[in-house]
């Protein structure tokens, strides 16, 4: 089978999304009703991390374990890529002991010079542009919740991240429209989405992008890497905490959704996260699940129902 990557949400088709979500879907049940189900035996997922992590770990290194595989750990820091090792380099000896690969890294170029010099898939687990596998996870969390997302409204509040621009991908891949807001500033980049994507509205008010929405959802204010940047991000984010104002502008059914972790009384209020649209804890969990999905279909490609 031909190598096939996930470095963004664009580089699957909607009839490969919906492979994947109808196999997370079997994956879950088995999961829930402690059947065993081993389709990766011996197979090895080598995971890198050069951002720091908790769900992403987790979820891979326990769905990779859960599929019979066995995951191994690398952190840059403990590593010679750590050591000024080229990407290069470091892709074409891995690739060459374990059969599939997450990074989680800075800059999207790392990975996709990684990914051209593997021999083997290679899984965006997070890059400062992209963010394709909790995505994923919060698309399969929506059609668990609702049903279709096709023809759906889902408002984005906060800045332009690496969610953002993978929701923008996932619109154009599924057919529904997001609403955004960001303060000024924190704007979209044009060069991170695609000339013909007409699946968004910016919006200059917040309130006004979670008018009649299906899904409101949120990140923290101040991403890895910007740290520095948090006391002047306080102020520009004035004003952008979802809160139940917001939330009463969406449909009554509409769902909160959010990566996590989540920052209390910034970016979302706590009677939000916490409250009864709120479905974060699915959504986290949907981390293991999709990603087992995505791990089979990429190491194994389709298999028989």
């Amino acid at each position: 089978m031909a190598i096939k990557h996930f470095l963004q949400f664009s580089d699957f088709t909607l009839d490969e999304f919906e492979y994947v979500i109808e196999r997370a879907h079997v994956i879950k049940r088995k999961f829930k009703n402690y059947e065993p189900y081993h389709p990766l035996e011996d197979r090895t997922l080598v995971m890198v991390f050069e951002k720091s992590s908790t769900r992403t770990r987790l979820s891979f290194e326990a769905g990779m374990h859960q599929l019979g595989g066995a995951a191994i750990y690398l952190n840059t820091r403990d590593s010679q890529l750590g050591r000024g090792e080229p990407v290069e380099d470091a892709a074409q000896v891995m690739s060459r002991m374990c059969d599939i690969i997450m990074i989680r890294t800075f800059g999207q170029d790392i990975i996709e010079r990684f990914a051209a010099n593997s021999r083997v898939p290679v899984i965006n687990g997070l890059t400062n542009e992209h963010h394709p596998c909790q995505v994923l996870a919060d698309v399969f969390t929506y059609l668990e919740q609702r049903g279709s997302i096709a023809g759906k409204t889902v408002a984005w509040i906060g800045d332009a991240n690496n969610m953002l621009y993978s929701w923008l991908q996932a619109a154009k891949v599924f057919g529904f429209h997001v609403n955004v807001s960001t303060p000024a500033g924190y704007d979209i980049d044009s060069a991170l989405v695609a000339a013909d994507n007409d699946c968004y509205t910016v919006f200059p008010n917040p309130s006004d992008a979670c008018q009649d929405a299906d899904l409101v959802t949120t990140d923290v204010w101040t991403s890895m890497g910007f740290e520095e940047e948090n006391a002047e991000r306080l102020k520009a984010f004035d004003g952008w905490i979802v809160d139940s104002d917001k939330m009463k502008r969406a449909r009554p059914d509409a769902l909160f959704m959010h990566c996590l972790p989540a920052h209390r009384g910034e970016e979302v209020s706590a009677d939000v996260i916490d409250g009864p649209q709120s479905v974060v804890w699915d959504e986290a969990e949907n981390r293991l699940h999709v990603q087992k999905a995505l791990l089979e279909f990429l190491v194994l490609g389709r298999i028989a129902a």
